[in-house]
This record gives structure tokens, C-alpha cells and sequence, in this order.
């Protein structure tokens, strides 16, 4: 009998606790409100096919012999961004036309040279100091015997959103739109090589990293894995939860509201062989305690190898996980409230 009474005491304890668990779950759901969801599908439908496919026919080119880390490809490609940020008039946060972040010899490995971030900037109105990073990496693998590694989708597909991204917040701003927080659109590079451009900006960062509310990281979303191929309307997100709770679920009611992705988590479990979590330049951003999401669509047949190219890239796809992450960020901007870090747990 005392063995059954303490049974039964332990499982009424464990049934009130997952009742309050998933009541506080419930009401963080439930208090997500999105904002005017007309000025996010209006501007989410400025980024289209065609324009990224413009950037990607150039990012995944043969002149720029794979965009290795501190060679002139990836240093041609850096300035093809500067000059699409200032012919869009969407300013550096350096100030000057400056939009390149330096980054010297000695911070990276002996057979690298010098190379360079790429940064621009939409100051916010009424949280200004609060800022929101999006990033991509726009550096590859270079040139090898077995051929030029163009990475058009790692991470020519990443760049060519982010860079739409960017515009279509020009064109909320250039018409009275304003982010209520300041975004800073971050073109890494160094990412093949260990990560290094994110590392360096964090370790030199321009906006303090106490002030920066979330990053929203995008690396190789212009393909399909052989997961899904019979069904292609899908995104790999992963971390979303693993700092923010609210950020994750914020994420969710975006999708769900507005383009009904598949948003897939396998590889968002703690014990994923695969380790993508800590593969992008999302992890360095949490390894800081900033909330973030890694918007990724798999590995594929081509992947790392001299066969990712142009021809494979699904267009429409790219532009519909594009506006997602833009529809997503809108609202991360813009929230009454930063986004809340409360490291996974429901308290």
C-alpha cells in the first residue's frame, strides 16, 4: 500500500507539472501577435525569381573561380555587393562608404590572405541601439584540379536572398515603413575556412553584442536533399528554440500566417550527428547568448563539390524561402519587445 500511495503521489506531481508546463507553453503561443500583415506581404513580394537569379548568375560564375577566401574572386564578389548596397542607397554602418569590415592576413590561416565582411545598414526609429543581424556567407571552396567550385547554392543562393532581403527593407523605408529596430545585413566571409568572418565580427563587432536582439543566418537554401524529393516546399530550420522559446514560435505563426512552409527539425536535436548547429555562422553569434535561426535546406549530391552550379537552382523556391525569412525578420524588427532568451526553458 505505502509503495502504490507514493506511486500515485509521484505521478499526481508529475501530472500538475506538465499541466503548468504546458499551460505557460500555450500562453507564449498565444501572446505572439504579428504586425500589419499587409506591409510584410507587400514588401515580401518585391524579392522575386529574377532578381535573384541575376545575383546568382554572377556569384556563380567561372570568373570568379570559386570565391575562395582572400582571392580576387571572392574580393570581385565583395565589391559586386558594395555596389549593389550603394546603387540601392542603403548605407554602411561604417559610415563613408565604407562597407567593407577588414579583416587582416594574421587573423586567418597562413595560406589566406586579407579578405573582407560586407556590411550594410537600416537604422531603426524607435529602438535604434536594438539591432538585428541577418547574415550569409558569400566565400566558397576556390579552384582545385578537379574543377572551379562556383557554390551556387553554398552560399551563392544564402548572398542573393540576403541581398533581397536588404532591398525589399529599402523599399518599406523609401515609402514611410521604418523597422522599429535597426537591421545590419551581414555578407560573411572566411565561413569555409573555420567560420572566421563571423568570429572576427564578433570579436570586433560594430554594433554591441549585448544590443544585438537575434540573428537570422542563411546558408544553402536554393536547393532540395534527397529527403524531399517528392516534396520540395520545405526548409531545414535549426536553434530556433535552443536560447528563445519566443523566437521559434514567433518563426512558426510567420510561416503558418503567411507561405505554410514545411519547416523541418530534424537536425535541430541536440544529438544530431551531423552537427549543423555549430557549422554555420549562426553558432557564433550563440555562443554569445543572441537567439538564433539557421535557415538551411540540406546537404545534396553537389554539395562541396565542382557540380553546384547555377543550372541546379530552384528559383522559385528561393524566392519563397526568401520571403519567409524576410516575413520573419519583419517581425523580429519590429516587435513591441526584444526577443525574450530564456535558453529553451519554459519558466
Amino acid at each position: 500500500m505505502k509503495i502504490f500511495f507514493i506511486a500515485s503521489a509521484f505521478a499526481l506531481v508529475g501530472s500538475c507539472s506538465s499541466t503548468k508546463y504546458s499551460t505557460k507553453l500555450q500562453n507564449l503561443k498565444d501572446g505572439i501577435q504579428l504586425v500589419d500583415s499587409v506591409l510584410v506581404t507587400k514588401y515580401a513580394e518585391t524579392i522575386t525569381p529574377t532578381d535573384l537569379q541575376q545575383h546568382l548568375l554572377f556569384f556563380a560564375d567561372d570568373g570568379l573561380h570559386g570565391r575562395a577566401t582572400g582571392e580576387i574572386g571572392q574580393k570581385v564578389a565583395a565589391q559586386y555587393i558594395k555596389n549593389y548596397y550603394e546603387n540601392e542607397s542603403i548605407e554602411s554602418p561604417l559610415g563613408n562608404k565604407n562597407y567593407y569590415q577588414n579583416i587582416p592576413k594574421s587573423f586567418l590561416p597562413e595560406s589566406s590572405n586579407d579578405s573582407e565582411n560586407v556590411l550594410a545598414f537600416i537604422k531603426g526609429t524607435e529602438k535604434p541601439d536594438e539591432v538585428l543581424i541577418i547574415s550569409a556567407h558569400y566565400d566558397h571552396l576556390g579552384m582545385t584540379q578537379d574543377g572551379i567550385f562556383n557554390g551556387a547554392d553554398d552560399n551563392g543562393s544564402g548572398t542573393s536572398a540576403l541581398m533581397e532581403i536588404a532591398q525589399a527593407f529599402k523599399t518599406a523605408e523609401s515609402e514611410g515603413h521604418l523597422p522599429k529596430r535597426s537591421i545590419l545585413f551581414l555578407h560573411v566571409t572566411a565561413e569555409e575556412i573555420g567560420k572566421l568572418g563571423s568570429e572576427y565580427y564578433i570579436k570586433h563587432p560594430v554594433f554591441l553584442l549585448k544590443n544585438t536582439v537575434a540573428n537570422l543566418n542563411i546558408d544553402m537554401i536554393g536547393r532540395i536533399d534527397k529527403s524531399h524529393s517528392n516534396n520540395k516546399d520545405y526548409l531545414y530550420l535549426i536553434g530556433s528554440d535552443r536560447l528563445s522559446n519566443e523566437l521559434h514560435y514567433l518563426s512558426e505563426k510567420v510561416n503558418n500566417t503567411f507561405y505554410k512552409i514545411n519547416l523541418d527539425y530534424r537536425y535541430n536535436s541536440e544529438n544530431d550527428s551531423n552537427h549543423y548547429y555549430n557549422r554555420s555562422d549562426h553558432y557564433n553569434f550563440a555562443q554569445n547568448d543572441i537567439p538564433i535561426i539557421f535557415y538551411f535546406n540540406g546537404e545534396h549530391e553537389d554539395y562541396h563539390k565542382s557540380t553546384d552550379t547555377f543550372d541546379k537552382i530552384d528559383f522559385d523556391l528561393l524566392a519563397k524561402r526568401t520571403k519567409l525569412i524576410f516575413a520573419t525578420a519583419w517581425e523580429v524588427a519590429n516587435l513591441d519587445h526584444r526577443i525574450k532568451v530564456d535558453y529553451g526553458i519554459i519558466n
